[in-house]
């Protein structure tokens, strides 16, 4: 059983419905007990940092969700805001992330830069895997996802870095910790690649 945890800020149905269109079982939560039981769970996320971490802390959820990761070892799944609060923290408020990953997030800034574009970075984008392909087994090379961002995120582990993405500069669009992922993109818009990678997560075991 997927949970995708419901802190009043994602797209649950969408993830929903592309996890049960790939025949995954999942369910929608935000009681504590419910996620402690998780097999898997998706951390979803659109809108301000500050606010999805009042939200998770609110709900009594932040330990519940840590402990899971670090002790459990359940697979988990950032995506987007939720990406951005698996890390420290973000230039986007002063609440302190989840921890689960050495990463900060960062405004887009093209200062100096010939290619100044817009921000949010919006719309399609290709990505380039690392070795680890994980997520991406089964795809093409340069996989493309939806994307709506105007933050990313920083590594001070290399090692953390799952894919890379070029829009002005080169960011960091995918994320891991051993049994913690991260996708700044948008999977349940993204079609066949979404569909795709949220398999990959589904067919991921527990680790040791």
């Amino acid at each position: 059983m997927i949970t995708i945890i419901d802190y009043g800020m994602g797209n649950l149905r969408s993830i929903q419905n592309m996890l049960k269109h790939i025949g995954a079982e999942s369910e929608i939560s935000s009681d504590p007990a419910v996620i402690l039981k998780a097999e898997k769970l998706i951390l979803p996320g659109v809108g301000a940092f500050d606010q999805a971490v009042s939200n998770i802390d609110s709900l009594g959820i932040r330990s519940v969700i840590v402990k899971k990761a670090n002790e459990d070892k359940v697979p988990v799944l950032g995506i987007c805001l939720g990406m951005q609060l698996l890390g420290r923290c973000s230039e986007e408020g002063n609440s302190e992330g989840l921890g689960l990953i050495d990463v900060v997030s960062k405004k887009f800034e093209f200062s100096g830069n010939e290619n100044k574009l817009n921000v949010p970075h919006m719309g399609w984008n290709t990505l380039t895997p690392t070795n680890d392909r994980s997520l991406f087994h089964g795809m093409s090379y340069q996989p493309r996802f939806y994307f709506v961002h105007s933050y990313h995120v920083v590594c001070n582990n290399s090692g953390n870095i799952l894919a890379r993405t070029d829009y002005g500069i080169e960011f960091i669009s995918a994320i891991i910790r051993d049994n913690v992922f991260g996708v700044q993109f948008h999977p349940e818009k993204s079609h066949k690649f979404g569909m795709k990678l949220l398999q990959n997560f589904a067919e991921i075991g527990v680790y040791a």
